[in-house]
This record gives C-alpha cells, structure tokens and sequence, in this order.
C-alpha cells in the first residue's frame, strides 16, 4: 500500500512552519554580525563570534533526529513535538536579542537562538520524508524551499523597510538600532505564528500506519552496534591524535585562536567514537551515543558523496553570512566604521540583497528547478546552479554600484534554491524510513562542518594574506562553489546504483 498522494494545500501546510523558521534565520544571517559590530566588535572577531550558531547545529541536530525517529506522542505525533518546543525557545531568543547590552550577552543569545532554530528545522527535512510519497519529494522539497525563500525574504527586508517607515536606523555607540530591535520582535511572533499552522493542519502517520505503506518506507536499518563493535577503537585514538596535532600546530605557527575549536572538535569526536565501541561491546549498542556514532560511520554510499557536496555548498554560503555587510560597508559604501550613517545604510542593503536570493530562491524552486531537473536530471540541474552561484559570488568583484550587486544575487539565490531542495529529495527517496530523522540530521553535519572551518580558518588565512580587505572572501565563495559542481557531476553513476 502507497502513501496517499498530498494536494497542493497539504504541500503547503506539512512546510509552512519553515516559513516562520527561515524568518529567524534570516534575521541571524543579515543582522547578527552588524549586531556584534555595533556592539563593538572589530571585523577580525566576526569568525569567532559566529562559532556559536554551526556549533550549536552540530550538536543538535543529531540528537533531535536520533530522538524524533523514536518519539510518538499520540495526536501531537513523531515530528511536530520538536517543531513546537524549538519555536516557543527561539521566539524568545529573538526577543531578547535586541536587548544585548554586551557582546557576551549577544553571543550567548545567538548560540540559544541557532539552537532553538535547529531543534525546529532539523524535523522539517524528515517531516517531508514521512508524509510524502517518493514521487513527490521533489516537489515536497521545492514548497519546502519556496517557503525558506519567502521567510527569508520577509526576515531579510524588516530592517529595510521599517527605516523607510521612518524607525530610527541608527544608534549610540554600543547599542542596537530601533529597525533591527523591532524586526527581531516582529519575526518571533511571525515563528511561532508559521510554525503552529504547521502543528495545527497536519496529522502525521502513526507507526502503524507507517508500517502498512510495506518495507519500502517502513524499513528499519541493520542496528548500528553490529557494525560498531566490530570496530577498534584505535580509529578514535587517531582522530585524539589529529586534534592534538591542530593543537600544536597553533601554538607552533601562531595561528588564529579560533583553530583551537577546530583541534578539540576533532579530540571530541575520537573520544565519542571509543566511548560508543566500548557501549556496543557492552551490549549497549542502541544507547543514543552508540546509535548516532554507528550511523555515522555507517552512512550508504550515495549520502557520503552527497555529504561532500554540501560541505563545498555551505562554506560559501557561510563565508556571504559573515562577510557581505563589512565587504558592502567598506567596497561601495566607504566605511569602516560600526557606528556610522552609511555602515547601517550598507546593512539595510545587505538585507535587500539577501532578499532577493531569497526571493529568486522561492520562485526557482516552483517554477525553475522541477523544469530543469525533467530534462536534464537532479544531479546535473544541481551543478548547473551551483555554478550559477559561483558566478554570482564572482560578480562582486565586477560589480561598480551596490545596485549592481542585484544581479550577483540572482545567480546565488539559483545555487541557493537547488543546495536547499536536491540533496535532500535524493536522499528521502534513498534512505529507510525509520531512520530518516538521524540521517537527516548526520547529514546536516555537512551543513555545518564547513560553517565551523570557514569560522576557524578562513580568518586566518584573511588575516595573512588579504588583511583589512574582506572583498577576497567572496573568490573562496566562488571556489568552493565550483568543487560542489565538479563533485555533483562525478555522482550519476552513484545515483543510479542506489536508485
């Protein structure tokens, strides 16, 4: 028995609480590092303030897809439990956050904030994977999609428009301007808003149910402790190892501080890998450590390249989050300075920029990405506009008007619209279905991973070799956006094996 087939306006309400989740995201993305800046931080801090949001998302996500695979909570369901819980923690975090008085303050609501983000999102991905039929993934993924873009747009104009409706746009020195305190505001009730349309309108499948749509969607995985206590745990000393040696490397080169993350994320992972074999070993193999640990290591064959993919993907995605208000403030508006007119009219700007790759995201993954994607196949429809994005990214170096830098952005909302939709249909159509919520969250690693490097490393490398000259991050942007393409290509032949 088949899933029955969702209408347009189930499409729509399994993803609308994305709508809210991406207003919050978007809000982050534009706004926190001239929140930081305005609170007094210089350029060179931005990588190590920004930590907190992918570390956050590293930790979490696993673990809520590890729980919600095993949640069942009657009428409220598997999913929606995490998307209500994750909401009300961010709608709060978004209300406070224009209340920082300090940059502690800032940083730590940022972290609760990414968080509380991610205990939402990470379920939507599965979410579409449980309630629709493998036919209509991509399509499930495009609404998805289409809603991220039109949350980001509305998150990404607040500041924009509310100075246009005469709200004060600037501030002292050391506070947070009026435009940004009320779009925080205002997006924390538009989240909780979205997100409890979604809980509201939609009835989520039973495991029962589940089971009677056949193995093809109820199938559940050989346990990871099977593999796992086969495993030495020499494999976890070496990655101790790694970390110790980024450590010391830091301390021999002078390299940035922030590496230091990046040497006891490696340690860390070695330790859990030994503590998860010993578990296995001890007949403890489903505890959630040993569970998450097996099913990373585990990973099929197709979800690994794809997990490559993306890690390319979000570094230039990462690196546009941190760097396009001081590369706008400083190439096209004149100024360094945090506390002046023009760096707060440039971070209005950089809003409507993000807007419209939000906006242009929205509409390709309706309209563009299932056309392209029937007569040419999602693989090479994925490269197509990742390197749309690369030149994109290029573009800023062309650019001789802020106006101009419209045009870049339409290139990187096609990459955007396609890194947000393809991976994941590929992989909801590929996976078991009792372990879609892990596996959706072990990939979203790969989101994160290159966010905590360009974070750890890319400053250094700034600082080293284009010091004081932020424009440079856009060319790596650029780069890493050409290997996803060039990897994307090498993965038909993957695709068709796990088909």
């Amino acid at each position: 028995m088949e899933k029955p087939r969702q209408s347009w306006t189930g499409l729509c309400n399994i993803s609308f609480g994305f709508f809210g989740i991406q207003i919050g995201f978007a809000l982050q993305n534009a706004n926190m590092s001239r929140v930081f800046q305005s609170l007094g931080s210089s350029l060179d801090d931005l990588p190590a303030l920004w930590v907190a949001a992918p570390l956050t998302g590293l930790l979490v996500q696993p673990i809520v897809g590890h729980l919600s695979d095993r949640t069942w909570l009657g009428r409220l369901g598997r999913r929606r439990p995490y998307f209500l819980a994750g909401a009300l923690l961010a709608a709060l975090s978004l209300v406070l956050m224009p209340q920082s008085a300090t940059l502690l303050m800032a940083a730590l609501l940022l972290w609760t904030l990414d968080a509380s983000l991610n205990i939402s999102m990470e379920p939507f991905r599965a979410f579409v994977g449980d309630m629709l039929r493998p036919d209509q993934h991509t399509v499930g993924y495009g609404v998805q999609t289409a809603f991220i873009g039109a949350g980001a747009v509305a998150g990404s104009l607040f500041p924009f428009l509310l100075d246009h409706l005469g709200v004060a746009n600037q501030a002292p020195a050391g506070t947070i301007p009026d435009t940004v305190r009320y779009s925080f505001w205002a997006g924390g009730a538009a989240l909780l808003a979205a997100v409890a349309w979604t809980v509201l309108t939609t009835r989520e499948y039973s495991p029962t149910e589940l089971a009677g749509f056949g193995a093809a969607h109820a199938g559940i995985a050989a346990p990871a402790s099977t593999a796992l206590a086969a495993r030495s745990p020499l494999g976890g000393a070496v990655w101790i190892m790694a970390g110790a040696l980024v450590a010391g490397a830091v301390e021999a080169w002078s390299l940035e501080k922030e590496v230091y993350l990046l040497a006891a994320l490696l340690a860390a992972y070695g330790a859990a890998t030994i503590a998860a074999i010993l578990l296995a070993r001890a007949g403890r193999g489903q505890a959630m450590l040993a569970s998450i640990v097996g099913d990373f290591a585990g990973m099929p064959r197709l979800m690994r390249r794809l997990a490559v993919v993306q890690f390319f993907s979000w570094s230039a995605l990462f690196i546009m989050w941190i760097n396009t208000t001081p590369v706008v403030a400083q190439r096209w508006f004149g100024t360094a300075d945090a506390a002046s007119a023009a760096f707060q009219d440039a971070g209005n700007w950089v809003g409507v920029l993000f807007s419209v790759y939000n906006g242009v995201a929205a509409v390709a993954a309706l309209l563009v990405l299932p056309w392209l994607s029937r007569r040419m196949g999602q693989l090479r429809t994925h490269a197509l506009c990742l390197l749309a994005g690369a030149l994109g990214f290029a573009g800023f170096f062309l650019a001789a008007t802020p106006e101009q830098l419209l045009l870049c952005e339409v290139g990187i909302g096609m990459a955007w619209a396609s890194i947000l939709a393809m991976p994941y249909a590929i992989l909801a159509s590929n996976l078991p279905q009792a372990k879609l919520g892990i596996y959706m969250g072990l990939f979203n690693v790969f989101v994160v991973l290159p966010q905590l490097l360009v974070a750890t490393v890319l400053g250094s490398i700034m600082r080293a070799f284009f010091p004081g000259e932020p424009i440079w991050t856009m060319a790596f942007a650029a780069g890493t956006l050409v290997l996803a393409a060039l990897v994307t290509l090498t993965l038909r032949a993957e695709q068709a094996q796990a088909a």
